[in-house]
């Protein structure tokens, strides 16, 4: 029984390169809508980044399942026509450019709306519209530079600020929440006030998404130090002095929490993440350790003292907990209902039986590459996982299918598209 996609119908385009929109665009896709990546004549840059073919890298195929592949040189005429009668069919619109290039390419918001009032028109910038930054290129590492979230993760002996992990989490949070913003519109469409009321506009930033995974971090108590009104902007720049502050911040504070960290165990390392007092008190009659503080880890110590010996906690945790392997400490906490888990490697979730029995993992053979596993959806509809994948496609792979189909169409002027 096949399962019912509840996207399927709608189009969108994607015009997006590297990882946000392609990301939103893929996850629409993955819910049945009909996703054409338009392309200029070289492909998306993504596709020549660690290539495996001519025209597809390793890091293209992961986000660009699903979709078809034009190809449009908005930097001509004809280009820019065939789009316009692409957006004449869509009902979505995706771009990560520049507003200026938008602009001259007919994919800003007042031109998008000019061509299809109906069209839902979504933008990710690196910093937003407005503001002084508003057209200054950028990409992960720059937008995470910008919003601090480049230094959460700082560490005792960083010669400089890295990505945790090397991961691009402005960059997949900017996805998510374009693939949001894309739905927020389609919705707001169906409850449109008139049936003639344009679509909405919604953009998305790299710094907004960058700033959003700190939600937690991000509050700022009048008086609590975080502010100096003296400061300049430039002033504010992290040099190797508050480098080092950083770290040793980020360093003592994970020094004080034991709950909430990973260990050693005699085999391999386990991840204990226990979130409430009543978590804490079963690790502590479990591991044989009494804990004064276990009702706010993270309070600040009141003196050296007391520092000394909330640090120490963390060590006889290590200690009881490095006596047993891995599977004993899981089985005990299962068996007391504490959150924890062993450690693995990203190449265990594709063998992994929960990965799959969830669908989040899918087996595709692509043209010129051979058998890749790759994320699978990652909705279930209706209890089932998302039908099999359709392979990324090749540069340009759809363009005749496209034109073809345009030209059997006709555009509002009775004329059809040539």
């Amino acid at each position: 029984m096949s399962v019912r996609q509840p996207l399927a119908g709608l189009r969108v385009l994607d015009y997006a390169q590297y990882v946000a929109g392609p990301f939103a665009a893929m996850l629409l896709a993955d819910l049945g809508a009909e996703v054409i990546k338009v392309e200029p004549p070289r492909g998306d840059a993504w596709r020549h980044y660690e290539p495996l073919t001519p025209d597809g890298g390793k890091w293209f195929l992961s986000l660009n399942r699903n979709k078809k592949s034009v190809i449009a040189d908005l930097k001509t005429e004809e280009g820019q026509q065939f789009s316009k009668a692409l957006i004449r069919s869509a009902d979505v619109v995706i771009h990560n450019m520049p507003p200026g290039r938008a602009r001259s390419f007919g994919l800003d918001k007042e031109s998008v709306a000019a061509v299809n009032p109906q069209a839902v028109w979504c933008c990710v910038s690196a910093f937003g519209s407005d503001g002084p930054d508003a057209s200054t290129l950028g990409y992960d590492l720059i937008a995470q530079a910008a919003s601090g979230l480049l230094l959460a993760d700082a560490r005792p002996g960083d010669e400089v600020p890295r990505r945790s992990g090397g991961i691009a989490m402005a960059d997949l949070t900017a996805g998510l929440l374009t693939f949001s913003a894309a739905l927020i519109g389609l919705v707001d469409r169906l409850r449109g006030a008139s049936p003639d009321a344009p679509a909405r506009g919604i953009e998305v930033s790299l710094l907004g998404a960058a700033l959003a995974v700190q939600v937690q971090r991000f509050v700022e108590l009048s008086g609590d130090g975080g502010v100096d009104d003296s400061d300049t902007a430039d002033g504010s720049f992290c040099d190797d002095d508050r480098l080092v502050e950083i770290a040793a911040a980020v360093a003592e504070s994970d020094d004080l929490e034991p709950y909430y960290r990973c260990y050693r165990a005699s085999d391999g390392y386990i991840a204990l993440a226990c979130l409430n007092l009543a978590q804490r008190v079963k690790v502590q009659h479990l591991l044989g350790i009494d804990d004064p503080w276990a009702v706010n880890p993270q309070a600040a110590p009141a003196d050296e003292s007391e520092r000394v010996l909330r640090s120490g906690l963390k060590d006889r945790f290590a200690e009881v907990i490095s006596t047993r392997p891995v599977r004993h400490w899981i089985a005990r906490f299962e068996e007391l209902g504490i959150p924890g888990g062993p450690v693995h490697e990203i190449s265990h979730a594709h063998r992994s039986e929960q990965v799959r029995a969830n669908g989040l993992v899918q087996t595709i053979d692509q043209p010129g590459v051979g058998t890749v596993s790759l994320l699978g959806s990652l909705f279930k509809i209706d209890g089932r996982a998302a039908p099999h994948a359709r392979t990324a496609p090749r540069l340009g792979e759809h363009t005749e299918e496209m034109l073809e189909q345009l030209s059997q169409l006709q555009t509002s002027e009775g004329t059809a598209y040539q």
